[in-house]
Order: structure tokens, then sequence, then C-alpha cells
């Protein structure tokens, strides 16, 4: 009888629209932003570009330093909260597309000064740094999404901290792979995780250090795809398939693995055509149903007015996933002057403690951090 109580009650939330409150935090044009707790207070704290907000409130702001402006740009395109050094202090990887350099900013000790800026390495245009655990220890690895593909894995001492250095693994690309577009998942099956790119994929070895043995798979032709492109068994039947974004055009697919022998082949899916610029998208449970929903929006002005699309109203939407349909709940829409996308690098977690997970969402409409309620009433 509970748990009969239970599936009715989840079943019944799922149906039902979630309430969101927007904030409006800062007015510059950062498009990457995470949270975390900064001066280990244990208060979560908003870093969003060369400013860090001070939680609860996200009132006081305080100056991280400068990062360097190009046009309607800054060279931030991630703010991954991350201990580089061992000192028990979030620390913050970054990189752009124009420095050209995989960087990290040294958090210092939550003191109200400038964070010390480290080279890592010099890669070529980053499209936006991803992190995944690719060897599966527990820490991420870094991944610029650039040509050619790296790996960075943060070096760590005999008690498991950081130690202020990376170590480089540049993958053997024979084919398409870099470029827009990435992702990481098991494409085959086999339990390693494998990278996706705009124009197929690299099949992992059982070690994925060892760089000469990724198999390319030209086995797709996304266009300008999101970062990431997200894997997941779309339609429960046992193969995972792919959710992939136009960044800079319109449209928001998945792409749905079959496989006839060792034969492998992708049918294409509409799940939203009428809207452009889906550049970063995530799965969460953002409604507390058990399941996850695809999380994301619109970037605006990713490439100023010249993408099509442009000059459409931005938004903030999550859809609901069930038997490889998509149903889209809106969050927020309109004008970028009264609403928000979700611009290169969003983030989700829950600010407030409250039990619901929030959207923090920055872009060049500004940052925006979206409370969630709960469903509507």
């Amino acid at each position: 009888m509970i748990v009969l109580t239970v599936l009715v009650g989840a079943a019944l939330l799922a149906q039902t629209p979630l309430h969101f409150e927007r904030e409006k935090i800062g007015n510059v044009t950062y498009e990457a932003a995470s949270v975390f707790d900064v001066n280990n207070d244990g208060k979560l704290d908003i870093v969003w570009g060369e400013y860090w907000f001070e939680g609860p409130a996200f009132q006081a702001a305080h100056k991280i330093g400068a990062y360097m402006p190009v046009d309607d740009y800054f060279d931030d395109f991630s703010d991954y909260p991350m201990d580089v050094n061992g000192d028990g202090y979030q620390d913050v990887v970054t990189g752009g597309f124009w420095g050209l350099i995989l960087r990290w900013r040294e958090n210092p000790k939550g003191r109200d000064i400038e964070w010390p800026m480290h080279d890592v390495a010099k890669v070529g245009n980053i499209e936006r740094n991803c992190f995944y655990d690719i060897d599966k220890d527990g820490v991420m690895e870094v991944f610029p999404v650039t040509s050619p593909v790296y790996i960075f894995k943060l070096k760590r001492d005999a008690q498991g901290k950081g130690t202020g250095a990376f170590e480089q693994f540049t993958i053997n690309a024979k084919g398409g792979a870099g470029g827009h577009g990435f992702g990481c998942g098991d494409i085959n099956g086999d339990g390693h995780d494998d990278l996706l790119f705009s124009g197929g994929w690299l099949e992992s070895p059982a070690n994925p250090y060892d760089v000469e043995h990724w198999t390319w798979h030209k086995e797709w032709d996304l266009g300008s795809a999101s970062v990431p492109i997200l894997v997941f068994d779309v339609n429960k039947d046992g193969l995972n398939d792919i959710i992939v974004g136009m960044a800079h055009g319109y449209g928001l697919n998945w792409h749905e693995q079959q496989k006839t022998g060792d034969a492998r082949s992708w049918v294409k899916h509409e799940i939203d055509p009428g809207r452009s610029q889906y550049h970063d998208l995530q799965l969460v449970d953002i409604d507390n149903d058990g399941q996850v929903e695809l999380l994301t929006g619109k970037r605006y002005r990713a490439h100023a007015f010249h993408d099509p699309g442009s000059k459409d109203p931005v938004g903030v939407y999550y859809f609901k996933i069930q038997d490889g349909q998509f149903k889209r709940f809106t969050i927020d829409y309109g004008p970028a002057d009264r609403a928000s996308g979700v611009g290169i690098y969003f983030w989700v977690t829950d600010i407030d403690a409250n039990g619901w997970k929030d959207i923090v969402a920055p872009g060049k409409e500004g940052l925006y951090l979206f409370r969630n309620f709960g469903p509507a009433k």
C-alpha cells in the first residue's frame, strides 16, 4: 500500500509544472557560472566570471580577477570547481576560445583578494571545457573541447590531494575528432566511456590513457553540435542514444541507436525544431520524480546576431522524457532584456536546501537564479 501511494504520487508530480522564482544577480556578459562554497563557511556561493557572490543572499559581490574581453565575449568558458592544489578550498578550472590556454584560478582560501591565474597548457581554441570521470577513480578529468583531443588528469599525492598540476594525454584521434560538439558516454555497451564529436565517436580502449588505441567511428554528421552531446537510453531498449542541440542554428534532436548484428545505425527524431542555439544541455531530476529530465535553453547572442534565430526570444526549458517522447515545460521565455537563456555553461544544484534543484543561468543577458519551489499550486 505504501509503495502504491509513492508511485501514484510520483506519477502525479511528473504531470505538474514546477514553480520557479527568478532573481537577477548581475548584469555583466559572462556566459559561465558554477555553485560551490568558496570560503568554506558552509554556505553555497555563486561563481560567475570575475566575481563570486556570497550566499545565501548573493548580494555581496567579490572580485576574482579580470578575463580578457573580445568583442562581446569574455575568455572564460567554464568555471568548474576543483581543489587543484589540495589546500581544502575549491579552485576554478577555466579557459576560453581566444586565449588558447587551459587555466585554473587559485582560491586564496576565501580571502577577499584577486585569485592567482595558473596556466596548464596551450591547447588551442577552447569551445568549452567538459569534465568527466573517464577512469572512474572518483575524480573528474578535464576535456578542453579543442582539436586535437586532450585529457588532463589532476596529479594527486599519496593522500589523494591535488598537487597543483595536471598530466596531459593527447589522443591519437584518427579521422575527424575535435571541433564543435563534444560528449562522453558508453556508446557500444562495453562498460567504457567513449568520446563523441560532431562527425562521429571515438571508442575507448580499456585504459583511456592508452592514447594510440582509441578507434574512430564516423557514424553521423551532427553539424554545429551542442557542448555537451548527451548519451542516454531515451527509449529504454538497452542501447544508448544521443541527445544533441543545434548550438548555432535551429533544432534539438535525439538520435536513436539501432543495431542489426554488428552493424550500427542512427535514426534522427526531432524534440524541438522551432527554437535555436541549444548550446548547453543537462540531464537532471528537476521534479524529484526519480527520473531525469532534459534541462536546457537558448544561448543568447552565441555569435552576436549572426546565427539563425539569434533575435528570437530566449528561454529556459525542461523536457519530460517518456517512451521516446519529450514534453516541454517552460521555466522562462521572452526578450533578452526581460528573460534568460542558459549561456554556454550553466549550473544546477539545490542552492537553498529546500529539497528542489535550482538553476544558475549565466549569459550575455546577465546572471539569473531560478529558485525551484516544486509543483505549481
